[in-house]
C-alpha cells in the first residue's frame, strides 16, 4: 500500500509540474526591462535581444535552480474585457521573488496581453489573473552561443554563459575537452545560465551539452566552439541548434486547446 501511495504521489507531482500543461496564476510587471536582464540568470544586457524584450521573471518551480533560464512561455490574461485571447510570448531571464505572482513581466510584454486600446488599463490593474504554458523557443537564424565570462583566466579557470537556447528542454550537463581529445571535463552550473570549471584547459575547445529529448536524454556535440586564443567578453557560435522537446509523463491536461 505504501508503494502504491508513493507511486501515486509521483504521478500527480509529474502531472502538476508538466511544462506543456496550461497553468493558472497571476502576473504583474516591472517598468524597466533592465530589471529582468541583470538578475539570477546572468544574461545582463544580452537578455534584451531575446524575443524583442518580451522578458519575464518567475519563481522556483519554473526557475528550476537556473535550469529554467531561457525557457519560453505563452501567457495570457483571463479578463476578456481587458485582454486578447492569444496573449504573448515571453522568455524567462530572471527569478521572481514576489510570492503574489508566478510571473513578473517586462511592461512591454504585460501590455502586449491587452486588447487594442487597453494597454494603459492593464498597467493600471497592476496584477492580473493569467494562464500560461511552456512553448519551444525558436531562434531560426541563431545557433546556441557561448559567451566567455570576464572571470575566466586561461588556463586555470573557464566560465561561460549560454545564449539562444532553443527547444523546450533544459541543459542538464556540459562537458568540455580539447578539440580532438576524448578526455572530457565536466562543468558545473555556477548560477542561472552560467557554467564553469577550474580544471586545466588549453588549446581549442569542443563542448557537448546533455539535454532531455523525448523521454530520454542525449548529448549534442559542438565540435569546435572556442579557439585556442579565446578571449573573455566574446560570444562564440557553437555551430549547433537545440530544438529538442522534453516529453514528461503528463495527464491529459496538455490535450486541450489554448
Amino acid at each position: 500500500m505504501t508503494h502504491f501511495v508513493w507511486f501515486l504521489f509521483l504521478l500527480l507531482s509529474s502531472a502538476t509540474a508538466c511544462d506543456r500543461c496550461v497553468h493558472q496564476s497571476k502576473a504583474t510587471f516591472v517598468s524597466s526591462v533592465e530589471a529582468l536582464s541583470s538578475g539570477a540568470c546572468g544574461y545582463g544586457s544580452l537578455a534584451l535581444s531575446f524575443g524583442g524584450g518580451f522578458l519575464a521573471g518567475s519563481g522556483s518551480p519554473l526557475y528550476k535552480n537556473g535550469a529554467g533560464c531561457g525557457a519560453c512561455f505563452q501567457i495570457r490574461c483571463k479578463n476578456p474585457n481587458l485582454c486578447r485571447g492569444t496573449g504573448t510570448k515571453v522568455t524567462l531571464t530572471d527569478r521572481n521573488y514576489d510570492n503574489r505572482t508566478d510571473f513578473v513581466l517586462s511592461s512591454k510584454a504585460f501590455m502586449a496581453m491587452a486588447n487594442k486600446g487597453k494597454a494603459q488599463d492593464i498597467l493600471k490593474a497592476g496584477i492580473v489573473d493569467v494562464e500560461y504554458k511552456r512553448i519551444p523557443c525558436e531562434y531560426k537564424n541563431q545557433n546556441l552561443a557561448v559567451r566567455v565570462e570576464e572571470s575566466s583566466q586561461k588556463p586555470y579557470y573557464l566560465q561561460i554563459k549560454l545564449l539562444y537556447q532553443g527547444g523546450q528542454t533544459e541543459i542538464s550537463a556540459i562537458d568540455v575537452a580539447q578539440v580532438g581529445s576524448s578526455s572530457w571535463i565536466s562543468m558545473s552550473r555556477n548560477y542561472g545560465a552560467v557554467w564553469d570549471t577550474s580544471r586545466f584547459l588549453d588549446g581549442a575547445l569542443q563542448i557537448r551539452f546533455r539535454v532531455i529529448s523525448g523521454y530520454s536524454s542525449k548529448w549534442i556535440w559542438a565540435k569546435y566552439v572556442l579557439p585556442a586564443d579565446w578571449k573573455t567578453g566574446v560570444v562564440y557560435d557553437s555551430g549547433v541548434q537545440i530544438t529538442d522537446v522534453a516529453q514528461e509523463t503528463c495527464s491529459p491536461c496538455d490535450y486541450g486547446s489554448w
